[in-house]
């Protein structure tokens, strides 16, 4: 079947790898600790549609290029649209896409947490099926630091994941938590020391490839079922109130207080 597997597509801020029936997804933005700009974040549901589809693979690994796996918004990009909103609403059909995307493709999706995994990035990590952490990675959704709604994800996976009452704190604090705390209540899978993270990604995968495909894949749609359903209840009404958030004064004074490394003053609307 690799004879006659799709030629990769390629995109400014994603790399695409196969090796044999493994599609790798690599967001590509080091310097930035591959922040999510607009062409991130217009590319990954294209990048994410083609893996979907992709016959020439079985298993698909997304993961961040240098030493972060994402860090979220680029700050940049989040004043741009803060300053002009209509430019969010864009980023939210398109967060809509990301996540219904990453949730309809049956082949599993494993997520190789290298480094930080913060606000949207934490969120397509939990999406994955498998997240294997190395030590010293921390990931955490802090939307509500900037005065946002935790509305592209976070709010229908962290409870999926860790229970109610546990998503609730992290999601109200915006605390970040290690990737071995993570381990430890249950949010990634495993958390494992950087230099063994390839070699614990590449068994894992290895032993899905060796496994029966087909099982393995209606397996994944019959455990993600009520994922969607939760999903398609929550997304709409969080893309709504993100949209709300991201007008609002609270927000404009969370980026100030980001910019200029000071406590913010929120209650301002």
């Amino acid at each position: 079947m690799a004879d006659t597997a799709p030629a990769l597509p390629t995109f400014k801020t994603i790399e695409f790898a196969r090796e044999g029936r493994l599609l790798r997804l690599t967001f590509n933005r080091p310097d930035a600790m591959n922040a999510i700009n607009l062409d991130l974040h217009d590319e990954l549901p294209e990048a994410l549609w083609f893996a979907q589809g992709d016959t020439g693979s079985d298993v698909l690994v997304i993961t961040g290029a240098g030493r972060a796996f994402s860090a979220g918004g680029d700050l940049d990009h989040i004043a741009r649209n803060a300053a002009n909103p209509v430019l969010f609403d864009h980023e939210a059909r398109m967060a809509k896409r990301i996540i219904n995307t990453l949730l309809d493709i049956d082949k599993p999706v494993i997520c190789r947490l290298n480094g930080h995994a913060v606000g949207l990035g934490a969120t397509i990590a939990l999406m994955c099926d498998i997240v294997i952490g190395a030590e010293g990675a921390k990931i955490g959704d802090p939307h509500v630091g900037l005065g946002l709604v935790a509305g592209d994800g976070g709010a229908v996976i962290w409870a999926q994941r860790i229970g109610l009452t546990r998503a609730k704190e992290f999601l109200f604090t915006g605390d970040l938590l290690t990737a071995q705390r993570a381990a430890e209540i249950g949010l990634i899978n495993r958390c494992v020391p950087k230099e063994e993270l390839d070699a614990t990604v590449d068994a894992f995968c290895q032993r899905l490839l060796n496994g029966a495909m087909g099982a393995i894949r209606a397996t994944k749609v019959l455990t993600n079922m009520e994922l969607k359903r939760v999903a398609a209840a929550v997304m709409e009404a969080g893309i709504a109130y993100g949209s709300v958030s991201v007008r609002s004064a609270d927000h404009l004074e969370g980026i100030a207080a980001l910019r200029e490394k000071r406590a913010p003053k929120f209650g301002q609307g």
